[in-house]
């Protein structure tokens, strides 16, 4: 079992942004290699070949942003942790030479401030915080309604800065490069609050969100890595390892289709009768893992488990069951991180032996109690039929990359590196431009309207990203 956290710590400091243009140039230049070898330098786990679709129209978009003429947001799914390399790697590389082949005159850097998760620092280490703040990254605490700093940030970075401001709407990854988790409403709300920052000015600069799909495929499909891995899932799980047969019978992802239900059934009845014996949640009894050959009934136990662990450390919190498991898992983390770094405490190296030991022991608690949160959350973006449908490598791999992820929250003393299936090609489109101004009109009549104006542009945003994703 992890135990990441023994000790109460220090509240989690604010990291203002500070670009540095030198520090972003010595990033472009290492970023092919490190878009290659960022997971293991010995292993072929990277990303080789990066394509992108309608860039025109994201150039064209800088050079109005160059000329005073219009403020955007992009908006870019956030499947994998690459992602933010790969937008990277789309602005320094991509759009520029689009740019010159379209004779489109750009100034340098074209590149985005970024909104970036307050919390990726304490599990990566405060180098990477230095760093995000150098290559124009402003943190953000995920779970909080009002992480006021942050907000204030990048709100006049939106309305004042010298390049787009760009946010991952889904709030954090999920896994599937096909599948948009539900969008979280800030992005609509900063849309919003820089139209009405630029009217305060009487600026006359049109608003825009710019969706942007990312998708991962494997170079060479990877059969027999995949076979590899569910082996060693089956052997860390206890179930006996069934190898690869080549029957006419059955299709080679028919067979690969069977292990992976078989080995869900079988960590999802062995999570029940955990939740059911030790944290005693009414989990009703199922039948054995033999007849588990489909997920049709294998999603439903998944869910009815994710909300019971969930539960575990909402009653421990003391928080009633409200929104969806994204929504919960966001609430739960905001609440252990204030159980661990204690903003109530003004000086924690001051504190009495006692008091100490009380606070050290809350952190404790709180960092075991997160841990049902994270299993939850590797599982948000499940569904029925993603496998059915579609029975890629792809779509085999980040299925049982994520129970990988799962078996090593609970059997490590530390989260491991995923291994390596093969190299990668990201598939990365630019969609039309979402105009932001003409609703703010609407949305001026009441908070009830405001309101409503910002769910339906979260809708709309919603739409055009799944309709960028390419099945």
């Amino acid at each position: 079992m992890p135990r990441l956290i023994n000790s109460t710590q220090p509240p989690l400091k604010f990291i203002p942004q500070s670009f540095n243009p030198l520090v972003l140039q010595i990033l472009r230049w290492l970023l092919p290699i490190i878009l290659r070898y960022r997971t293991r330098p010995w292993l072929p786990a990277g990303i080789v070949h990066i394509e992108a679709k309608n860039t025109k129209v994201l150039a064209g978009l800088y050079q109005q942003f160059q000329a005073g003429k219009i403020r955007f947001l992009i908006a870019f799914r956030h499947p994998e942790v690459e992602d933010p390399l790969c937008m990277l790697y789309l602005l320094s590389r991509i759009v520029p030479k689009v740019a010159r082949q379209q004779n489109i005159p750009l100034q340098n850097p074209i590149h985005s401030y970024f909104l970036y998760d307050r919390g990726m620092t304490v599990w990566a280490g405060n180098w990477l915080g230095w760093l995000f703040s150098q290559v124009g990254g402003v943190p953000v605490r995920r779970g909080r309604r009002l992480d006021r700093q942050a907000i204030q940030t990048a709100r006049e970075l939106f309305a004042n800065g010298r390049l787009p401001i760009a946010v991952a709407p889904e709030g954090g990854t999920n896994g599937h490069s096909s599948i948009v988790s539900p969008l979280e409403p800030g992005v609509a709300q900063m849309g919003f609050w820089c139209v009405e920052d630029l009217q305060k000015a009487n600026r006359s600069e049109t608003v825009l969100i710019v969706p942007i799909a990312i998708q991962y495929r494997y170079i060479k499909p990877p059969w027999s890595k995949l076979d590899w891995l569910l082996s060693k899932l089956e052997a860390d799980s206890g179930l006996p390892v069934l190898p690869i047969s080549h029957s006419a019978i059955h299709s080679q992802e028919e067979i690969y289709h069977q292990r992976l239900c078989r080995l869900a059934e079988y960590l999802i009845a062995e999570m029940e009768e955990f939740y059911r014996r030790f944290y005693h949640q009414d989990i009703p009894k199922t039948i054995s893992i033999e007849s588990a050959t489909s997920n049709q009934d294998l999603i439903p136990r998944l869910h009815r488990l994710l909300d019971k662990a969930l539960q575990v450390a909402e009653q421990y919190f003391g928080f009633q069951s409200k929104g969806n498991f994204i929504d919960r898992c966001r609430r739960l983390e905001e609440a252990g991180w204030n159980h661990i770094y204690r903003e109530d405490l003004p000086d924690i190296n001051t504190l009495p032996p006692f008091k100490r030991g009380l606070a050290d022991w809350v952190a404790q608690e709180a960092d075991l109690r997160m841990l049902h949160m994270r299993l939850v959350e590797s599982f948000v973006a499940v569904t029925t039929n993603y496998i059915e449908e579609q029975p890629t490598t792809e779509r085999f791999a980040e299925t049982a990359l994520l129970i990988f992820d799962m078996l090593s929250r609970i059997k490590d003393t530390k989260l491991p590196g995923r291994p390596s299936l093969g190299w990668k090609k990201a598939q990365i489109t630019v969609g039309e431009p979402i105009p932001v101004t003409e609703r703010w009109v609407s949305s001026q009549a009441d908070k009830q309207a405001a309101r409503q104006a910002v769910t339906d542009l979260t809708k709309d945003l919603q739409v055009a990203l799944e309709k960028l994703i390419a099945h």
